[in-house]
């Protein structure tokens, strides 16, 4: 997604934490030993596109290479951030199973089952030890933070950044699940206020910011990074929203229609809601769990009641504000650059 080759030194840094999770595990007795090398696998394989944007900012806002010991350990963190939120997402949705394999949870539910715990214990040991791995990745992205070798003022300025990815991520994370349990739908700005504190800060505008940061670049500058990134990242999200409903099962990464399946209540099911046919895009939606045909149904409801095309003009709309401000005057031409690539690759992904 990122026209960019990341530090050289970004996968090291990570390679090292998750090393020294093992380390300190050797100690404290075989089932800790178990976590961490359930932790290392889910740390690998993922695009690592948050250290790429934290490297990709600092070369753009003119950082200086042989001044960069802290841009490693500082992006690797935001690697180990996002690893930590997708671990406990998993306990959040019961899911035992990702890219195909047994995440964290499925691992331990298979160990307990394996040491004679029932269907209820293993399920127990399960969502333990993935709830104590996130909190783990957690404390080793802060420790990499705290670290870092940057004076004492930049350190603040970074823990600030990680300090406000943390809670608004939690809290959109708590809203979307409030939001999908309750009984009564939520408004459409509650919505979409959820789906921007989910992704849009840890994801886009804190790495941005803190590239730019270890860069020495300005407050205005910063300014606009922050909400450049923003923008990136609530039409990213609703990039995935729009890939949840009518996505390829390779595009989404699962079969074809999954929110649907699951009936999550996304932005392209609030603009839906307020449609005079909204009552048959909920009666199939509430069906779309059944089989392929019924989501193919919920997909041509809600294609029909126009929620689709209004997502995506949305979608547009919010790129071309980050368009917008990439001509700002007081970011640099490549920093500019940088963000109509990110532009662009989110519009690429549209379904």
């Amino acid at each position: 997604m990122i026209a960019t080759v990341p530090h050289p030194g970004i996968d090291a840094a990570i390679d090292d934490a998750l090393a020294r999770i093992r380390t300190r595990a050797d100690s404290l007795g075989s089932g800790f030993t178990a976590l961490a090398e359930a932790l290392a696998r889910a740390a690998q394989g993922g695009k690592r596109f948050r250290p790429a944007l934290v490297s990709a900012s600092f070369d753009a806002f003119g950082g200086d290479p042989r001044n960069a010991s802290a841009l490693a350990p500082v992006a690797a963190a935001f690697e180990l951030l996002h690893t930590a939120f997708v671990v406990h997402d998993d306990v959040i949705d019961h899911d035992t199973v990702r890219r195909g394999i047994p995440n964290i949870a499925g691992e331990f539910r298979r160990r307990g089952l394996a040491g004679g715990a029932d269907a209820a214990g293993s399920a127990l040991l399960g969502d333990a030890a993935a709830i104590l791995a996130g909190d783990l990745l957690l404390h080793e992205a802060l420790r990499l933070v705290a670290l870092a070798d940057v004076d004492a003022a930049t350190r603040e300025r970074l823990f600030e950044i990680f300090d406000d990815a943390v809670y608004v991520s939690a809290a959109g994370e708590l809203a979307d699940v409030e939001n999908s349990v309750v009984e009564d739908c939520a408004d459409p700005e509650a919505i979409f206020d959820a789906a921007f504190n989910k992704t849009a800060v840890y994801s886009f505008s804190a790495p941005l910011r803190a590239g730019a940061l270890l860069a020495g670049a300005g407050a205005t500058s910063l300014d606009v990074i922050d909400r450049a990134g923003g923008r990136l990242g609530l039409a990213f999200q609703l990039v995935d929203d729009l890939i949840g409903a009518f996505g390829t099962a390779e595009q989404a990464g699962r079969e074809s229609g999954g929110d649907l399946r699951e009936s999550k209540r996304t932005p392209l099911v609030a603009l839906a809601r307020q449609t005079p046919t909204w009552p048959r895009v909920n009666d199939a939606i509430a069906v779309a769990h059944t089989g392929p045909i019924a989501v193919r149904e919920a997909q041509r409801a809600l294609e029909e009641s126009g929620a689709r095309a209004r997502l995506r003009r949305l979608v547009a709309e919010t790129l071309d504000d980050v368009r917008g401000m990439s001509a700002d005057t007081s970011l640099t031409p490549a920093a500019g650059m940088l963000l109509r690539d990110l532009a662009d690759a989110v519009e690429r992904r549209v379904p």
